[in-house]
């Protein structure tokens, strides 16, 4: 869904791509009801209409309010219900909350969002030349995308609690066809640039580009499929606590005594027959073989490695290899390989690495609020490589640095291993 999203110069360029990537935003919360936008499924997810707004309070407080003459807010309360966690803006409304906002509702936010757009387009036409104000809007922009891949994450996981399994996309998802064998990679490794390279956009934590030795290694070629992982499963990996790290086997265990649902991957369900289906953005499918195992935590991944004898790849690893891979985009759910070499480095799954979330040599966070926007979170996270099926077009490359805590399952998460 959506057009490449071209990264916007100064001028005329700067506002298409607003234009553009803003007009996304919304066309993803076209097949959902108000009801759908306003539902919050667990703290870590938002409603859509949260999305929606938060995305737009960022223009708002970060552009409009220091460089537009005579700036009023759209709405005062706007501040604070709409911060996400940018403690040097001021006060925020409590994240597990925020499916609690019924007002404003979803006609307000996209007045909001449209009041908002009006008022850039206007400081854009009025500022062409201003590269400082460009890269703040692609900043944005960036940020936006990012949310736009939320917004499917946190829709999937709130149309999953019903016990209808409604679909969000009416389109059928067709099975795959047979994927090419899974061989390994071998990689001779050196002394490798790491970190983004200088051209296009990059997030701070990308930087600075820095040497690092990356000694021999291998990568499979394709990701961990649904049948590989089944066979984890059917082989009692979940219950063998030789093969999970400490808190990992914890959050198995917990999990047998109340519901089960940690025994396997999020999504899948076991019916009374024996097959396996799987919750898509599609709805409720039969569990494809030959597509990537996604939606599994980094203790799953790491125990899945185990099981099969190799291990997850740092971070360095993944971007050594990945460095002249062509980016491909997803299709909104995972895809089975295609051809042969190394494959699916993009545009089907976030690949769990081994590398906790840290910064780079002689990182230095930006100035100011904007500076809470990645380094505050290094710590007790791990870093996922790639893009997955709901990466906005545009938005992916390989020094990009994604992280999540080592539980998380409910982003398009999968495995490929190491040796």
């Amino acid at each position: 869904m959506g057009t490449p999203f071209e990264r916007p110069a100064a001028g005329a360029e700067c506002a298409a791509g607003f234009a553009q990537v803003r007009q996304r935003s919304v066309h993803l919360a076209e097949p959902l009801s108000p009801e759908d936008c306003c539902a919050q499924s667990m703290p870590d997810a938002s409603p859509v209409k949260w999305h929606l707004a938060h995305t737009t309070w960022f223009f708002e407080t970060f552009i409009l309010e220091p460089r537009e003459a005579g700036f009023q807010p759209f709405h005062p309360a706007f501040r604070v219900l709409f911060n996400s966690y940018y403690n040097g803006v001021g006060d925020k409304h409590p994240r597990p909350r925020r499916g609690l906002l019924t007002r404003p509702g979803m006609a307000e936010v996209l007045a909001y969002r449209a009041d908002v757009d009006r008022r850039m387009a206007r400081l854009l036409a009025r500022h062409p030349d201003d590269a400082g104000l460009a890269a703040l809007v692609e900043l944005g922009l960036q940020h936006e995308q990012q949310h736009q891949e939320l917004i499917l994450t946190d829709v999937k996981h709130l149309l999953a609690q019903s016990p209808l399994f409604p679909a969000y996309l009416d389109s059928p998802l067709a099975a795959s066809g047979p994927a090419p064998a899974p061989a390994w990679v071998e990689f001779d490794g050196g002394l490798a640039e790491i970190g983004h390279r200088g051209q296009g956009f990059a997030f701070d934590n990308e930087l600075p580009r820095h040497r690092q030795y990356v000694a021999p290694f291998a990568l499979v070629s394709t990701l961990v499929t649904n049948g590989e992982y089944l066979e984890f499963v059917e082989a009692g990996g979940y219950r063998d606590p030789s093969l999970w790290l400490s808190e990992g086997w914890e959050m198995v265990a917990n999990s047998r005594v109340a519901s089960g649902e940690f025994a396997h991957p999020l999504y899948w369900q076991r019916c009374e027959d024996g097959a396996w289906q799987e919750f898509t953005l599609h709805g409720l499918q039969a569990l494809d073989p030959a597509r990537p195992v996604t939606h599994v935590s980094l203790y799953e991944a790491d125990a899945y490695a185990r099981w099969r004898g190799a291990r997850l790849p740092t971070e360095a690893e993944w971007e050594f290899a990945a460095r002249d891979v062509a980016i491909a985009c997803g299709d909104m759910h995972p895809r089975a390989a295609g051809s042969a070499g190394l494959a699916q480095m993009f545009g089907e799954c976030w690949q769990w690495t081994s590398s906790s979330y840290a910064p780079y040599p002689g990182f230095a966070p930006a100035a100011g609020a904007l500076g809470e926007y990645n380094g505050k979170f290094m710590i007790n996270q791990y870093v996922l490589r790639g893009s997955s099926c709901a990466t906005p077009h545009g938005h992916a490359r390989a020094s990009y640095r994604n992280f999540f805590p080592a539980g998380a399952r409910w982003q398009f998460t999968g495995i490929r291993l190491a040796r």
